[in-house]
């Protein structure tokens, strides 16, 4: 074999960054996904409030006694300054 010859053989397939690319994306996400099983298997899935319906039903409440401004009046006033905000509606008893 020639130098020439020597100097011209392509390199092993490991010695490419592609191929790496290519094997290691997919192995990324296999261990990824096994990781996510074990975690479901092993942790338990609790119930953040037992009582979560009545907890809803009060912060509903408090935020209608909360009356906001309405859509029409309030849209796009995020930057307006603070003396050009148009002003809340009284609430009717």
């Amino acid at each position: 074999m020639t130098a020439y010859e020597q100097a011209s053989a392509p390199p092993p397939w490991w010695r490419y960054p592609l191929v790496w690319l290519v094997i290691g994306l997919p192995a990324a996400v296999i261990v990824a996904s096994l990781a996510s099983a074990w975690l479901a298997m092993h942790t338990t899935d609790t119930v953040v409030e037992e009582d979560y319906y009545r907890k809803g039903i009060e912060i509903n409440r408090t935020l209608a006694d909360k009356s906001p401004v309405p859509a029409q009046m309030g849209r796009n006033h995020a930057m307006t300054p603070a003396e050009d905000v148009p002003v809340r509606p009284k609430a009717k008893p």
